[in-house]
């Protein structure tokens, strides 16, 4: 017997499927349980746990073996529907807003989250049940409504943050897996760019969900947002990302302008991924590349050494696309570049800096910025130079990273500006020979490895130099093993002027 149609449930204001509710039993409970999800806020908390009760009694009836079978009228529609239950689920699930959402409620999150969890996973096995059954036809388009919702959800809490738990976690990875088990992927980035080319993926669907929720009005309400879009850009490389550049660059330029540093190095960290996966013909195409240039030069005027690291590494990948546009006559002089301009800048800061880690950071991307400018260099020569001597006098702990560094940037330098070393052989002679005899006396907790490797470094810079200068550290340093009483310092020169001997000096 058919139910009145007068005692169906209406649709919720704003749904956004089109014509009505399934008429069927089958649609009027679904239709029930989106009406307790969208409840008033006094009643929510009640009705959102009766509603996940009765879902789960009706994924568990046998009427709902019958869901995807798409012959009867009274089920067209169904699709859709279930696509709005599963948003709903996962907004349920959701973590709270602000700093107000965390202790307790973070727990309680964890909870909603692998209860609704368990109801995806029940669901996706009816999805199963129906692909394997011939009487069934209408799974694909069930699925096609579920798939983005459920895999926001799973990815919500598949990753560790504060509003999972071991369990939350588990049951999302088992949902997650389910979920491309059912769309026959063998993984995340298949899942969302497609197993081959003919297959479009759900890239696109899982954008158009998120995109409510990235906007700069928005984005901030739910804390997982930028973490299921960003872990969500990362799978997708070339050749598929740039075909969604459109969709992927206006909220990873928006999350790397906020006030809050994990926040700006998320975002970095999203358009490293896009420089690197997006053909560099696209990112010039409209200025894009600028617009990417200048949202990262201005975190260069931070002082959170994450945050520097982040926007280095991507703008040395940024250089080869924005030089692309450069073109130089060879009667001219070769003009300033984006590479210049921020080594100019990184120097500026390097000279006067106290802070350790930053100094790190400087003196661990110095060496690709010399290797990147090449006999450009010298353009730099006089700060570099005052940089390099100032950094190996100081002590840098137990690692020495940033002393090792710069030693590695000095050779660099001195190979592809020999020119004009010789002019500046006694200062960096000086400066060499006096971190060696630091390093011999150095009675501090550096492990020898560490110690080794400085004097190795100074001696291979040492040996460099005297090549440069048509081998006058040689001369100079004729006298010093006959009266050096430290074994290591000793060692050091006599390397040099064997090494130096017969070698003919072409400065590389």
């Amino acid at each position: 017997m058919e139910p009145d149609g007068s005692r169906e449930s209406p649709p919720r204001e704003g749904s956004s499927f089109p014509g009505q509710w399934p008429s069927s039993a089958l649609g009027q409970a679904f239709s029930q349980i989106l009406h307790q999800f969208a409840g008033q806020e006094s009643r929510r908390g009640k009705a959102r746990n009766a509603a996940l009760r009765d879902l789960s009694a009706v994924l568990e009836a046998k009427e709902c073996d019958q869901l995807f079978a798409g012959s009867d009228t009274s089920l067209r529609g169904m699709p859709e529907m279930l696509g709005q239950v599963a948003k709903a689920l996962g907004k349920y699930a959701a973590p709270p807003e602000g700093p107000e959402g965390g202790g307790d409620r973070h727990s309680e999150v964890a909870e909603k989250a692998a209860a609704v969890g368990l109801l995806f996973l029940k669901l996706l096995r009816k999805v199963e049940t129906a692909k394997n059954s011939l009487v069934c036809p209408a799974w694909k388009a069930g699925l096609r409504h579920l798939a983005g919702p459920i895999y926001i959800f799973a990815v919500t809490h598949n990753l560790e943050q504060p509003w999972t738990s071991p369990k939350s976690q588990g049951v999302a990875g088992q949902v997650l897996a389910l979920l491309l088990q059912v769309t026959e992927c063998g993984s995340v980035a298949g899942f969302l760019h497609g197993e081959n080319e003919d297959e479009k993926g759900r890239f696109t669907a899982v954008m158009g969900l998120l995109k409510p929720d990235l906007n700069k009005d928005s984005w901030k309400n739910n804390p997982a947002t930028k973490h299921v879009f960003s872990w969500t850009l990362q799978k997708v490389t070339r050749p598929w990302l740039s075909q969604h550049l459109e969709r992927v660059l206006p909220p990873s330029l928006l999350i790397s302008d906020d006030y809050q540093t994990e926040n700006k190095i998320l975002g970095v960290h999203c358009l490293h991924h896009i420089v690197l996966n997006v053909p560099a013909a696209d990112l010039l195409q409209y200025n894009r590349a600028q617009v990417l240039y200048h949202a990262l030069f201005n975190h260069l005027y931070t002082r959170e050494h994450h945050l520097i690291q982040a926007v280095l590494l991507c703008l040395l990948d940024l250089f080869p696309i924005l030089e692309k546009a450069l073109h130089w006559k060879g009667d001219a002089a070769r003009p300033t570049t984006h590479c210049d301009e921020v080594l100019q800048l990184i120097l500026m800061h390097m000279e006067p800096e106290h802070h350790l880690l930053l100094r790190r950071t400087y003196a661990r991307n110095l060496p690709a910025f010399v290797k990147r400018l090449g006999i450009l260099t010298v353009r730099h020569l006089k700060r570099l130079e005052r940089v390099i001597i100032g950094y190996l006098e100081v002590y840098d702990g137990p690692e020495e990273e940033a002393r090792l560094k710069i030693l590695e940037a000095l050779k660099l330098l001195m190979q592809y500006t020999w020119p004009r070393v010789p002019c500046r052989l006694v200062v960096l002679l000086k400066a060499l020979l006096k971190l060696i005899c630091d390093v011999a006396r150095d009675s501090s907790l550096t492990p020898e490895s560490v110690k080794s490797a400085l004097l190795e470094e100074a001696t291979d810079c040492l040996i460099l130099l005297d090549r440069c200068s048509q081998g006058q550290v040689k001369g100079l340093l004729a006298k010093i093993p006959q009266s050096c009483e430290d074994s290591k310092v000793g060692n050091c020169i006599r390397r040099v002027q064997q090494v130096s001997e017969g070698a003919p000096y072409d400065a590389t």
